[in-house]
């Protein structure tokens, strides 16, 4: 019987050129949102200034800070992060960034808006 799951091509995004999207840490770019690919998605984030708390049941994210500096604020500890800081947030733990930050996210699996849950 012949594999029926849809085959992933390789793909290529211009973060900057993709229109930027509202999210509880400011303005997101999101690519590779498409059915077939089931692996991960990479978000380029401009903080703003107030995030919201939130959490994923289902998402790890890796925060990758490319500009800026501030704090990482993960279960309500806040650590201090830079330019070069990587971050791993696992399932269920309540985060936000604070500061002057761009970031690149790997969302694993793709990113879901409803997995992006508030108390």
């Amino acid at each position: 019987m012949a594999d029926q799951t849809p085959k992933l091509r390789p793909m290529i995004a211009d973060l900057e050129a993709i229109p930027p999207v509202d999210c509880p840490c400011g303005q997101a770019r999101r690519a590779f949102l498409v059915p077939e690919n089931t692996a991960a998605s990479i978000h380029l984030v401009d903080i703003k200034t107030d995030p919201e708390v939130h959490y994923h049941d289902k998402h790890t994210e890796i925060y990758y800070v490319l500009e800026g500096e501030g704090f990482i604020e993960l279960d309500g500890e806040r650590t201090p992060v830079k330019t070069g800081t990587a971050v791993l947030i696992p399932p269920r733990v309540r985060h936000r960034t604070l500061g002057k930050i761009r970031l690149l996210n790997v969302s694993i699996p793709p990113f879901d808006p409803a997995d992006e849950l508030f108390d």
